[in-house]
């Protein structure tokens, strides 16, 4: 923080004594101490308080109450005295001393490896590390020979965006829709929220201080998106209603020719572009179960991204196929209003319990994250370190656990145990229920949810859960296995989405004809850090093969490494003036070997899960394996060694 900025910052806090007061009563108590330690370089106070402080979510403390008293106090005196004599900002806080501050407001060791990440996601520098800045004068670049297409306008195609507009590089973005906001936009089915908490599921460019939930619902998430878009400067590059249907590489030109067809009338169009990046995501495409006699139902039938608002609900008889997140979210949502709701579930869910996912925001905590200095960057660590890998060791296989079935560890089995006790006392205790909720398998096996009431649904007179497998579907009933008919209006399909079948229906070909399905097949894609595969000079993906984020974390973080990484591989061809970046054989397909070994010590692959992260072989084609530390290690610098390079149209060594 500047300061100057950080001067106005403390005078504007202090100026009405009794709001600061108020808003601090109302305020977490981990990041206000941090804060206090920061700003005053005192340990006292952090020490007394760190023991009451039992892990990174803000119900994990149990400071006594005068405690909490005398760190407020403490605070409002320092901030005062910062004001009164216009004293700067604290200099740079050594990692030593970052490390024991982290650790205290998490009540958990954090090892000194994390730190440069943790600054870095938390910008406490003036500077941001996560920007690609050039390396020669770029008035003397020719930047206007690099522009690139960006294949959609989600989360990861506005964030490219970002980055070309401050390294002045030409763009367009292709989207098929008529706004931005990807996944968020296309989501509108009741209840669509986010499980991971805000002040972290953002971008760290761009934070948010008036959230005005934990865990917000989709329209807030959409406007900050479309927000971010806007001021950024982003849209004037965004073609929107045009759907991309194919590419193809032109080694004449090295160029990318990428055509589109025009939702208003269908009229196709091509553009060419010296960088092809796809920004499509993987949960785009809806999973149509092939059930017999689906076509037959003579109710409306939809899918939970594809929601019908103009479909009344209240008073009819609703099917939901599908017990995943997008049920968890709209069931609870639905099951007040309809007549009856029966919920068919193949396989069972993991959902854990958040005391905040149902929470707002406090008014006093929005008016500290947005008045005291640091406060916003200590919560977003907070919240960084309790939705990422700290309990990435759980997930891991032992091949001697005794247990191997139900869990895969100690740490597995004792997360299980909580995770069952919940469901138990959801459900007063109901076993026929609990018998047929509890999953098999590992926690973890599947996506983890969160319990949005799911559970004290189930027990509302006009639900029933279904286990029975759908035998076929008739005009007014879905009929199950065992004969039984189940009366319905309307079917509603939660079944996921075609994740493993990547970047389809677009027909991309690279170089000499290869094309991406021919490569791929329909559920087998591999790309070297999930960003690029051989074959295909100048493409690149984002939320590509395994990226996934399965095991916590937020894609806002993953997305940044690899925007930065394709940045990075941007300046690189125009400060060398190269017409080809493509990667090496032996560096995608070694990544992959390495990627594919880990992935089977996971718990994704463990035999009793059935789930979209992997292929028919078993394979792990959709979620990353790795500590977020790991990725972003892998991401942080563009290795041109691993690169063939062209330049006039040969190739030549990474090192010229």
């Amino acid at each position: 923080m500047q300061d100057e900025a950080f001067v106005r910052m403390v005078r504007e806090a202090v100026r009405d004594a009794a709001q600061l007061r108020a808003a601090l009563e109302e305020a977490d108590i981990a990041p206000t101490l941090m804060v206090l330690a920061q700003l005053s370089g005192e340990d006292h106070l952090l020490e007394e308080v760190a023991p009451h402080i039992q892990g990174p979510w803000s119900f994990m403390e149990s400071v006594p109450p005068e405690l909490k008293a005398q760190v407020r106090d403490r605070l409002v005196e320092v901030l005062q005295d910062y004001a009164a004599t216009g004293r700067a900002a604290p200099g740079d806080v050594p990692p030593t001393r970052m490390q024991r501050l982290m650790s205290a407001g998490v009540g958990q060791a954090v090892p000194e490896d994390y730190i440069p990440l943790l600054k870095e996601e938390m910008r406490f520098g003036q500077e941001d590390l996560r920007a690609v800045r050039w390396r020669r004068d770029p008035a003397a670049l020719r930047r206007e020979d690099y522009p690139a297409v960006i294949i959609g306008a989600g989360i990861a195609g506005v964030c490219l965006g970002v980055r070309l507009n401050e390294m002045g590089l030409p763009y367009t973005i292709l989207e098929k829709n008529q706004a931005v906001g990807g996944t968020w936009l296309e989501n509108r089915y009741p209840g669509c929220a986010v499980d991971t908490p805000n002040h972290f599921f953002s971008f760290s460019f761009r934070t948010n201080n008036h959230w005005t939930r934990h865990f917000a619902e989709r329209g807030e998430i959409l406007a900050y998106i479309q927000a971010t878009a806007e001021e950024r400067g982003v849209l004037p590059h965004v073609r929107f209603g045009v759907e991309v249907t194919a590419a193809r590489w032109d080694a004449q030109v090295a160029r990318w020719r990428v055509t589109y067809r025009r939702g208003a009338d269908g009229a196709e169009e091509t553009i060419e572009a010296r960088a092809l990046i796809s920004s499509v995501g993987q949960l785009n495409r809806p999973s149509i179960p092939d059930i017999p006699g689906l076509d037959s139902f003579e109710g409306p039938v939809f899918h939970t991204a594809r929601w019908d608002a103009s479909v009344p609900l209240a008073g009819k008889r609703v099917a939901m196929i599908g017990t995943g997140a997008s049920a968890m979210q709209a069931g609870p949502s639905i099951a007040p209003e309809v007549a009856h709701l029966t919920i068919f579930q193949r396989q069972a869910h993991w959902a854990m319990h958040n005391p905040n996912y149902h929470k707002p925001v406090a008014p006093g905590q929005i008016w500290a994250l947005e008045h005291i200095p640091y406060f916003s960057k200590w919560l977003r660590f907070q919240l960084f370190w309790a939705s990422s890998d700290g309990f990435h060791g759980t997930l891991k296989i032992d091949p001697d656990w005794e247990q191997p079935d139900i869990s895969l560890n100690a740490d597995n089995h004792r997360m299980r145990e909580l995770i069952v006790g919940h469901i138990s006392k959801e459900l007063d205790g109901d076993e026929a229920l609990l018998k047929k909720v509890v999953p098999s398998y590992p926690p973890y096996g599947k996506r983890m949810l969160r319990d949005n009431y799911w559970y004290r649904m189930l027990k509302r007179p006009n639900v029933t859960l279904e286990t029975e497998a759908i035998a076929r579907i008739e005009a007014d009933a879905l009929v199950t296995r065992d004969g039984t008919r189940h009366p319905a209006d309307v079917i509603v399909l939660a079944t996921g989405f075609m994740a493993s079948k990547m970047l389809w229906p677009m027909d991309i070909e690279g170089r000499d004809g290869l094309t991406i399905r021919g490569q791929w097949g329909d559920d087998d894609p591999r790309a070297h850090l999930g960003i690029t595969a051989p074959g295909f000079p100048n493409f690149f993906m984002t939320y590509g093969p395994n990226t996934n984020l399965a095991h916590g974390g937020s894609i806002y973080f993953h997305t940044e490494c690899q925007v930065r990484y394709i940045c990075q591989a941007l300046r690189e061809m125009v400060e060398g003036s190269l017409d080809t970046v493509e990667v090496r054989d032996e560096a995608h397909d070694a990544y992959n070997e390495r990627l594919d070994a880990v992935c089977r010590t996971m718990v994704w692959t463990h035999p009793g899960v059935t789930n979209w992260y992997k292929n028919k072989h078993n394979r792990m084609t959709v979620t990353s394996p790795w500590k977020l530390i790991d990725y972003w290690r892998f991401t942080r610098d563009f290795a041109p060694a691993e690169f063939q390079l062209g330049r006039q149209g040969s190739r030549v060594l990474a090192a010229d």
